[in-house]
């Protein structure tokens, strides 16, 4: 059983009528969830292949999740059955269909220009449903791919007609076009006039306009070339509309215009990093007065704290150590969210000991014989009447 390929001379078809040749219960088991696979006398449904998933919609009452080819068949995917040999309507999920095609066609100018311009070749194509990567073999700085983006989009203005076309062998082996195939029977040609010809499978838009705005969101290194992220049509324009909502809610917490707010991070991000520079100065002043208040003793040195970071907590540990006969401990927290500690000692293998101390004190962590570090839910005055004990 032959099915014809209705989206391959047609990709802007929405809606046709088939046949119903077979229908065969596949059972919950398909990644997708569908329970039959139908196989009809045609088709406008595309099916997963060359980096693009398959179009979906509806064949009469049956929902179509899926489209694959396998084994040479190409299968529909439903939820209900279908008799076989009634004549059923299908129908694409058109949205999802035309943004296909926009990003698509868009994929095609950009590699169609990289080629002529920069002679790169396209080596991977993803059309996911969040962007559209493609991989080049060669580097492209962000001034060139902005160049390639000004082009597509000025290709796109002059609304150039997109042609499908079925060259003979003969005719193949003389044509200049991109993603070169040994098997050239059947070979499928797709034209972007004086832009691009590639061979494709996969439906397309009529003319550039269609495709509606290319953006090449970024790019990076990849192998020994580059991968391009982009989006077209209403897909550009969906990240369009979220990025201006992201930008116009920075620029009110700003007070800065949208198209001000990078220098408004600048300037935030300068006093933030004045402002850490001034407070490491006053943690450094504070840990100073702390050390020069601690007392010598020959038992253990407890130490509360709700100032200090971590680092600087440590370093108040290693001066309370040497003037502690036994664990210089300090905790920083409160009674109702746990206290994280550091302790050290000069004389206890605290490695050991912390497994007791977690125990007594519900705590968790661990370190060396000489310092160990974690936390505790318990509250000050059950860990000074446990040190107290030490």
């Amino acid at each position: 059983m032959v099915t014809k390929k209705l989206y391959e001379t047609d990709g802007m078809l929405r809606d046709f009528t088939a046949q119903v040749l077979s229908c065969q219960l596949i059972g919950k088991d398909s990644p997708c969830g569908a329970e039959y696979a139908i196989i009809l006398d045609q088709t406008a449904f595309f099916p997963e292949g060359g980096g693009q998933t398959a179009d979906t919609g509806n064949l009469g009452n049956a929902v179509v999740l899926d489209v694959q080819i396998q084994d040479g068949e190409l299968l529909h995917y439903t939820d209900v059955p279908l008799p076989v040999g009634e004549t059923v309507v299908g129908v694409l999920n058109w949205e999802q269909r035309l943004r296909k095609m926009q990003n698509h066609t868009g994929e095609h100018l950009i590699s169609g220009i990289v080629h002529s311009q920069f002679g790169y070749d396209n080596v991977g194509f993803h059309l996911g449903s969040d962007e559209v990567t493609v991989d080049f073999n060669g580097i492209l700085t962000d001034a060139e791919l902005a160049f390639v983006e000004y082009i597509a989009n000025r290709v796109v203005a002059m609304n150039v007609a997109v042609t499908v076309s079925y060259p003979t062998a003969e005719e193949a082996c003389a044509l200049d076009y991109r993603s070169k195939l040994d098997n050239i029977d059947d070979l499928r040609i797709v034209t972007i006039a004086d832009w691009d010809c590639c061979a494709c499978c996969a439906p397309h838009v009529n003319t550039t306009g269609q495709i509606g705005c290319i953006k090449i969101l970024d790019s990076e290194n990849w192998k020994s070339g580059v991968r391009v992220h982009m989006l077209c049509g209403l897909d550009a324009l969906d990240d369009y509309t979220k990025r201006i909502e992201n930008t116009a809610r920075i620029s009110n917490m700003l007070s800065a215009k949208q198209l001000e707010t990078a220098s408004a991070v600048e300037r935030l991000l300068k006093n933030m990093q004045s402002e850490r520079e001034q407070q490491a100065k006053l943690r450094q002043a504070l840990l100073d007065c702390k050390i020069a208040q601690l007392q010598p003793t020959e038992g253990n040195l407890l130490l509360f704290e709700d100032l200090l970071d971590a680092d600087t907590l440590r370093k108040l540990v290693n001066a309370g150590v040497a003037i502690s006969g036994g664990v210089c401990a300090a905790f920083l927290g409160n009674d109702t969210d746990g206290y994280r500690y550091i302790i050290g000692s000069n004389t206890i293998a605290l490695r050991s000991a912390s497994k007791e101390y977690n125990s007594a004190l519900n705590g968790r962590g661990g370190g060396s014989d000489q310092m160990i570090q974690g936390t505790m839910h318990a509250t000050r005055a059950e860990i000074e009447a446990y040190f107290s004990k030490q």
